[in-house]
């Protein structure tokens, strides 16, 4: 981690500014309103297990529609729930199984679902009973409200310049043009596949020039195999974001991602930007491994971007991973960086979503760690450090702990002078005394939280010179100090 930055004179200044402003406001009787954020989202990971290269979309009938590569690799299915989390209990429906020789009989891979012009299009990939290699694309096309129960057509093979090894098509609309992006291997490149990108004339055809966008070149795409496959887009902020998966499908695999500005010539290379390093990629302290083939969805009010995504839990694997059943379907928030960038973070660890810890009054803030020490920070990049799991505390009796993120078994805490610390968890009386605290409605707004500690009564977890302390607050200053957002 970097040292500790220096607090200067300016910064005091600063925070004796805003706060004399937060107590004039105060004393005129008016409301210092909370920052605006996109609110915590409450998910369990794994969400499906056995479940890879899982798509998830959100229609306007207000279900999830869920579907993914069975283990199988023998058939397509759906569910569907009213929530992200119901999706993980939902029953699953077979909406088409493989053909028993020819074409689309072998390798059924990496559905997705879309609706399109009033209908269902599922995009997949199959291999064929006397090459199971020869991977194309396919679609189906889905008539009715329900497509669990719609009736579904084979529309054929999606062509593409070449007859060659295809497959992870995956479509999207830019400037009122529809798009389809999938990964082929082109004759005369010695790589597995490359992504490209062509205008769709039908849910199902392709029309005009088509472009190849990147080639896997890269160290951590070329690990095991030289791949770029399953691409999907995410538009924000003027960019168009286009993640991928690269290397091999085991611990290697990771996500990579292509930039283009809004209202450029998408089906020109040049007009993408390729991120020198991968954006996702295996943790070893989360004891998440191989994160990729991901797509992108909306929590339930909308306010949030939410990562959809398969690993493992484990980092070896005996014989070839496309034997190796456990790759699971995962959720976890999107957060996006001031420049206006995804911000992936790190796989989180299975079990409950982890918050952010925005400060009331220094909305600009989170609370995060740095060389262990509690503090609150702007621009937080390297974002699981200011990620936090409220867990059952470790003194019980109703209370909460903040585990850390990017350091599972450490938990934000008191130290005996009062400083807030991520320290390792002894196993000590003092120390589950010392993490633990009662989550009460903030101090400073009912809408936010503050968090009382269990081992000092009336004493919050409350930021000063924008280090975290466990202190009293019991003047108007106090109390916003001790006072959060959870996001």
């Amino acid at each position: 981690m970097p040292p500790l930055p220096e607090r200067n004179v300016m910064r005091r200044w600063w925070r004796f500014a805003a706060m004399t402003a937060l107590c004039a406001l105060a004393a005129t009787g008016l409301h210092v309103p909370a920052a605006s954020a996109a609110p915590a989202v409450n998910y369990t990971n794994p969400l499906v297990n056995q479940r890879a290269d899982a798509q998830i979309y959100k229609h306007t009938d207000g279900y999830y529609y869920f579907t993914a590569t069975v283990p199988e690799y023998d058939r397509i299915i759906l569910r569907r729930a009213t929530t992200l989390q119901g999706l993980s209990s939902a029953p699953e429906t077979v909406i088409w199984r493989k053909h028993s020789s020819g074409i689309m009989g072998a390798h059924i891979w990496a559905p997705e679902i879309h609706f399109i012009d009033g209908k269902w299009y599922v995009y997949f990939a199959a291999g064929a009973t006397n090459d199971v290699w020869a991977i194309r694309m396919y679609v189906l096309e889905g008539t009715g409200a329900n497509p669990l129960t719609a009736s579904w057509a084979e529309k054929g093979q999606i062509r593409t310049p070449w007859e060659t090894f295809s497959l992870d098509a995956s479509t999207f609309v830019a400037g009122g043009v529809r798009y389809l992006t999938w990964a082929q291997a082109e004759p005369g490149i010695a790589t597995n596949t490359n992504l490209y990108i062509a205008r769709l004339a039908n849910p199902w055809t392709i029309t005009g020039a088509t472009t190849r966008l990147t080639i896997p070149t890269l160290a951590w795409e070329t690990r095991g195999y030289k791949v770029a496959e399953g691409p999907t887009v995410i538009q924000r902020n003027g960019k168009l974001f286009m993640t991928y998966s690269a290397s091999a499908t085991d611990a290697n695999y990771c996500l990579g991602m292509l930039t283009a500005t809004a209202g450029s010539n998408l089906l020109s290379a040049s007009s993408w930007t390729k991120s020198a390093n991968p954006v996702f990629a295996s943790n070893s302290a989360t004891g998440q491994w191989g994160p990729g083939h991901n797509s992108f969805t909306v929590s339930e009010d909308g306010a949030s971007d939410i990562l959809v995504y398969h690993d493992r839990n484990y980092r070896d694997i005996s014989g070839d991973p496309l034997n190796d059943p456990n790759r699971r379907t995962r959720l976890q928030k999107l957060y996006w960086n001031a420049d206006g960038t995804p911000n992936f973070g790190i796989p989180i660890p299975d079990g409950a979503h982890p918050v952010r810890l925005k400060s009331y009054n220094f909305p600009d803030r989170f609370v995060r760690h740095w060389e262990y020490r509690a503090r609150i920070d702007t621009n937080v990049t390297n974002l699981a450090d200011s990620q936090f799991r409220i867990v059952a505390g470790l003194n019980g009796g109703g209370t909460v702990s903040l585990e850390s993120t990017n350091f599972p078994g450490y938990y934000l805490r008191q130290r005996t002078n009062g400083e807030a610390w991520v320290d390792r968890n002894d196993g000590s009386a003092a120390f589950r005394a010392d993490a633990s605290f009662f989550q009460r409605a903030g101090l400073a707004s009912s809408s936010a939280v503050s968090f009382e500690s269990s081992a000092n009564a009336g004493r919050y977890l409350r930021h000063s010179n924008y280090l975290l302390y466990v202190q009293t607050a019991t003047d108007t200053v106090g109390r916003a100090d001790a006072t959060f957002v959870l996001e």
